[in-house]
């Protein structure tokens, strides 16, 4: 007889491969025809709520990998609140304007070509771009699995949302806190604009370090009244040789002490000894003053021969250079602060692409015999030139590599650069006698972070911040669109004005701004002042935009997209000097509060050896690659696994590894379902082993809840596979094989096994449903079991669970972390026994053990019989809680069907499966 046929061998159609390549999409194809998010949120009608408002990617082309990571992250975070019971809202969004989708139009048409073009036609191949790229981002963020509202996203460039971008501006500015001024800011020479803090890097850059001296005038010298002397040097140290012509003071500490050498040079008594080591100076003191006395003595600028007044300021320090401080206003924030305490003006001699303009010879920055050949050069390659012209003024020159600002867009250097620019006031009391920059930090203060050092980042940064910049120098984006008054230069912020432009803006775009004349653009009662008014220029900060998506997206009624403040913001850590700040300084500058209640930041994508990936270096994935050849699952697997808060390593190594252990998930819910076939209800009677891993999972679970519940990804897939390998498979199942197979159909041992899977494998349906959300769908569509689809909500879908969690049984009468020790020590012994080939499995065994008080042990060891006596020939020994133990042969005929040694006679079966086969004869 072919005992095969008589066992209940596991069945189930869900494949041990899941060519997840191949099968994925036609899924998520499914879902975007079952419209999948409007469903999540019909089934939450009336649940408590959870909205993650999404931080806007450029539409300038596509997915690299950290976009997949960020987006995964979010995808797990909404499906985490949704499977708990929540309603969740996630609108995806685009920044439509901005720099790099000007540059990606700029590349394609040619720089040259861009310049003959008009404004408008520029901004209207920008938004086709960026129409073309929000279309090709979005099927690829919903091949990753991610679900959303990709049917209504949100576009900066749409017309509404313009406006409201443009109602932000002219709210923040009815509160005061717009105020536009000449001042120094970061200017990018090679993108010509402006820049935020928060698009500025830094690198590594070669430098000079000289030390220059700037002649006393005579009645200066007069009123130091040192005798002995007729020349007094005022010795300053730089780095940026190409800003002394614009020089217009040099800055002592009012608080330090200073020396006059008998070389004639004014240093600071502290760094005299430094000077020496530079034989600048031999060190010999003639007299010292306070900084305080030098105040208002002029020098003579030796390029130009034009005065340089001593002044004071006390961000002047010792802790290198000579103590003084060349200050040039229109190059350095703090030059232009001091200098603004003595009423000296700022001097411009650089256009916006960094080259000398005629300022040079107006102003008469440079010698009339040398003006022309620097007018037109770049100020970078004028240096040299500069330090010959100090001739003997040049005390000391050497280069040296320090940490410069770059533009993150051009990666280019960048320099301070006075222009007319909008700044947002950071230090205006406007709300109750506060200050944005109090309001701000307050609010900071009731966010929630993860991780918690994400906080002081930002704090710090929103501490020691400026006056935030908003003006742009650009064609493609929102307009700062204010008239100035000709004659007085004042901007009109009447809200007629501004309400009147915004409705245009609603019903036609922003573009409205270049294509209209000024009297189009103004209401009915203002016309008349049209030809004293003109256009501002300049565009808003893509930062304003994304910053201000909170009031567009989250207040609008545009959009189903949950309440204001969001629960959730998430992005990278970069952005607690971009989006994150912005946000919170706009939301902050008009509601007085954060707009978000959260915020998760994630780290970057690196190579397997931790470098940066680029395409130089040949070590770029891309997602399309890993969705080809792994399907999304091992993608989103990979972000699960790994640490995000910090940096991330990936390669097709790593990707190997992570496609192991979805493998082993993938077995363990195979071996679930194959097992629970046909287990209509639940049977509670259970053993004392299916209460120890019903225990163990129930702790296990728990606890990886909590972890998924602060975000832990990794945790609590280490603790999930942790279980699943070594106390499910390893142990639990291995152990039921016996009783599924062998046992009779409805025997309680085997429903109580098949119950105990069944409860099992719908919490872990449960919590792995926002990770592995295809897998899950695709193992609830196999599953033919009545109770376990009834534990997860009684459908097919993965969209109808709802996690709960494990009940609580009865605790097993046996102390189990014993038995784990007792059943190491016995397999170490078999281990022996195997490699000697004295058995091939545990079932050839007899345990020998007096005073064996644990019913199942033959079952927990898998051993044919536990006995208090035996003749057989003893093959090991070992010892556990002070008794010995013995492992002898099984006294026993082998079972020709269950291969257990407890038959009475060769190739007859047991007395259980002879039990079994004649009901099945019956």
């Amino acid at each position: 007889m072919d005992y095969k046929d008589t066992l209940e061998l596991p069945s189930t159609e869900f494949p041990m491969r899941g060519n997840l390549a191949q099968n994925e999409p036609k899924t998520y194809n499914k879902w975007k025809q079952d419209l999948v998010y409007s469903k999540m949120l019909e089934n939450r009608q009336g649940c408590e709520e959870f909205n993650l408002h999404d931080g806007p990617p450029y539409a300038n082309g596509h997915l690299h990998i950290g976009h997949s990571l960020n987006k995964i992250l979010k995808d797990f975070i909404v499906k985490y609140h949704y499977f708990n019971g929540k309603k969740v809202y996630y609108t995806p969004g685009w920044d439509c304007h901005g720099l790099p989708i000007e540059q990606k139009v700029e590349e394609k048409i040619g720089k040259g070509k861009k310049e003959t073009l008009p404004k408008v036609k520029i901004r209207e191949l920008c938004r086709e771009w960026a129409t073309n790229f929000v279309k090709i981002q979005g099927d690829e963020f919903q091949s990753l699995g991610v679900v959303g509202d990709f049917d209504k996203p949100y576009k900066t460039m749409e017309f509404a949302f313009e406006a409201d971008i443009y109602k932000a501006l002219c709210e923040i500015a009815k509160n005061g806190l717009l105020l536009e001024r000449s001042k120094p800011v970061f200017w990018s020479w090679a993108a010509k604009s402006a820049l935020a803090e928060a698009e500025v890097e830094y690198q590594d850059k070669e430098d000079y370090s000289i030390f220059v001296a700037f002649e006393l005038k005579k009645d200066s010298v007069d009123k130091l009244n040192i005798s002995g002397i007729d020349s007094i040097k005022a010795v300053f140290w730089t780095t940026t040789p190409w800003t002394l012509p614009a020089n217009q003071a040099i800055a002592l500490n009012p608080n330090e002490m200073y020396v006059i050498t008998k070389e004639g040079y004014i240093l600071a008594k502290e760094l005299l000894s430094s000077m020496v080591d530079k034989g600048i100076t031999k060190g010999e003191i003639l007299c010292e003053y306070k900084g305080s006395h030098f105040e208002n003595l002029v020098a003579t600028n030796p390029l130009n021969n034009r005065d340089s007044r001593l002044i004071l300021g006390e961000h002047v320090l010792m802790s290198g250079g000579s103590g003084l401080v060349h200050s040039a206003p229109g190059h350095g924030e703090d030059d232009y602060y001091v200098c603004l305490k003595y009423d000296i003006p700022v001097i411009m001699p650089v256009d916006d692409g960094g080259l000398y303009d005629n300022t040079l010879k107006t102003q008469g920055l440079l010698k009339e015999d040398i003006v022309d050949e620097f007018i037109g050069m770049h100020i970078f390659k004028a240096n040299e030139r500069i330090l010959e012209l100090l001739g003997d003024n040049l005390l000391h020159s050497s280069k040296f590599v320090h940490s410069y600002p770059f533009c993150w867009r051009t990666h280019k250097p960048v320099i301070y650069r006075a222009t007319k620019q909008w700044f947002i006031l950071m230090d205006k009391p406007f709300f109750e006698g506060k200050t944005l920059r109090e309001i701000a930090l307050s609010e900071l203060d009731k966010t929630r972070f993860y991780p918690e050092h994400g906080k002081n980042r930002i704090y710090s940064m929103i501490e020691n911040r400026p006056d935030w910049c908003i003006s742009r120098q650009r064609d493609w984006g929102v307009p700062i669109a204010f008239f100035n008054d000709k004659e007085s230069g004042e901007p009109v912020l009447d809200k007629e004005v501004l309400d009147y432009v915004a409705d245009i803006f609603y019903k036609d775009g922003c573009d409205a701004w270049w294509e209209r004349e000024i009297v189009e653009l103004l209401p009915e009662s203002w016309k008349h002042k049209a030809q004293t008014l003109e256009k501002s220029k300049h565009i808003l900060d893509v930062w304003f935009d994304s910053g201000s998506t909170w009031k567009a997206v989250l207040q609008s009624g545009n959009y189903n997209s949950g309440n204001y403040p969001a629960s959730m913001y998430l992005e990278g850590s970069d952005q607690h000097r971009g989006w994150f700040q912005s946000s919170l300084l706009i939301s902050c500058a008009i509601n007085h509060k954060a707009p978000f209640k959260n915020i998760v930041t994630h780290g970057f994508t690196m190579d397997e050896h931790g470098e940066k990936m680029s395409k130089s270096k040949g070590n770029v994935i891309a997602p399309q690659e890993i969705l080809k050849e792994h399907g999304s699952e091992i993608l989103r697997l990979w972000v699960a696994m790994s640490d995000y808060q910090n940096d991330q390593r990936i390669s097709k190594n790593i990707l190997k590894q992570v496609g192991e252990n979805y493998r082993k998930i993938r077995n363990t819910i195979r071996f679930l379902l194959a097992n629970t076939n046909g287990l209509d209800e639940l049977y509670y009677e259970f053993s004392e082993i299916d209460l120890w891993i019903l225990e163990s999972a129930k702790k296990c679970f728990d606890s990886i809840h909590a972890l998924l519940g602060e975000y832990e990804f990794a945790k609590a897939i280490q603790e999930l596979t942790y279980f699943l390998n070594a106390e499910l498979s390893g142990i639990y199942l291995d152990i039921c094989k016996d009783n599924l197979y062998c046992n009779a159909i409805d025997s309680k041992e085997r429903l109580a096994s098949q119950s105990v899977m069944a409860l099992i494998a719908s919490r872990l349906f449960a919590l792995l449903a926002p990770i592995l959300t295809y897998t899950i769908d695709e193992a609830l569509g196999y599953t033919k079991s009545k109770a376990l689809l009834q534990l997860c909500n009684g459908g097919d879908s993965v969209f109808d669970i709802i996690y709960s969690p494990m009940p609580s049984f009865a605790t097993p009468s046996h102390n189990f972390e014993s038995l784990l020790e007792f059943r190491s020590l016995f397999l170490e012994q078999i281990d022996i026994l195997k490699k000697d080939s004295k058995i091939k499995s545990t079932l050839e065994v007899d345990l020998l053990a007096l005073n064996n008080t644990f019913k199942e042990l033959h079952l927990w060891l898998m051993v044919s019989n536990v006995t208090n006596s035996s003749n057989e020939e003893i093959l090991g020994t070992f010892s556990s809680g002070g008794m010995d133990y013995k492992i002898v042969k099984a006294s026993g005929k082998k079972c020709p069907r269950c291969w257990q040694y407890l038959s009475k006679e060769e190739d007859k079966p047991c007395p259980r499966c002879d039990e079994v086969l004649s009901k099945k004869c019956k």
